[in-house]
């Protein structure tokens, strides 16, 4: 759906919010967070970001059942001062990048079905809440996150959406990151998912490439299964610190000048960590999810 066909739900607030209504969440979708949670849980120490972790204790996202939006807005405020507002799905760019450029994170108040653990193409509540929230109480990234949704403004009014949704794809939803000698996940779209935590570090198939903001603008994604590439940033200090220093205004130009990069390509130019087989790709088709198109906005 295009973004000038999105039309606002009724009973949803002029920036698109709806109230979470947590007392609404059965048992079942209760457990299921707890399925969820329990098993990324397992999976996850010696494989994400230590940030992610503490942010898991900062916001005692341990506690059982769907977190209360309330309660954990209160409790990320005072480590970075952003709050969660819960949405009721795909919403305008424009909406989304002001929530972020103001510190608010949007998240789906709703959560899969049981029988969709592994596979989910609108974001829930695990996903956005898991997958985002522990980040959020990391000051660094979350004024990465602050930064993108002013950058996302100003791509709005340029034409530039698709090119910066590149860069919100490749990192804060499928990024890697350097760990001396060894890589870390931190991307939501991975933590959030069991198979492709495994699938990002460990199997074979896929790329991984160094961080260039240039070249990671000009390639496509997959919204449908794993990842055939994935970009690895050196610090969440580095990419903070390109967001704030580049111009994107001619970079958005020099990047509309050239040609989308197709994802299982390997530029001259590129620092590989991993040349993957792309064998994944290239065998039967399958969804791998949960694939999420995030930002909420349909072009992202």
């Amino acid at each position: 759906m295009a973004i000038a066909e999105l039309e606002r739900p009724a009973g949803t607030a002029a920036d698109w919010t709806v109230p979470q209504n947590w007392s609404r969440y059965t048992a079942v979708e209760h457990a299921t967070w707890d399925r969820l949670f329990a098993r990324q849980a397992r999976m996850l120490p010696g494989r994400v970001v230590p940030e992610f972790l503490a942010g898991l204790d900062i916001l005692r996202l341990s506690r059982p059942g769907i977190p209360d939006f309330a309660e954990l807005s209160e409790r990320l405020m005072a480590a970075t001062g952003w709050r969660v507002v819960a949405v009721p799905g795909l919403i305008p760019d424009e909406i989304f990048f002001d929530h972020l450029a103001n510190r608010r994170f949007v998240a789906g108040n709703f959560i899969r079905a049981p029988e969709q653990l592994d596979y989910l193409r609108e974001p829930d509540v695990f996903h956005d809440i898991f997958g985002h929230v522990p980040l959020l109480a990391d000051p660094v990234f979350a004024d990465y996150m602050e930064a993108y949704g002013r950058g996302g403004r100003r791509a709005a009014g340029l034409g530039a959406i698709e090119k910066l949704a590149r860069l919100y794809w490749y990192t804060v939803e499928f990024g890697l990151i350097r760990a001396g000698d060894d890589l870390r996940i931190y991307g939501a779209g991975i933590v959030s998912s069991f198979g492709e935590s495994t699938f990002a570090l460990d199997d074979p198939s896929p790329h991984r490439l160094g961080f260039d903001l240039k070249r990671l603008m000009r390639t496509k994604y997959r919204i449908d299964d794993y990842q055939q590439s994935y970009f690895v940033i050196d610090s969440f200090h580095d990419l903070l610190r390109q967001t704030l220093e580049t111009d994107f205004t001619p970079l958005y130009e020099e990047v509309g000048r050239e040609p989308a990069i197709e994802v299982e390509t390997i530029l001259p130019g590129d620092k590989v960590y991993t040349r993957g087989t792309q064998a994944h790709a290239r065998g039967p088709s399958h969804r791998a999810g949960p694939v999420s198109g995030e930002g909420r906005g349909s072009d992202l």
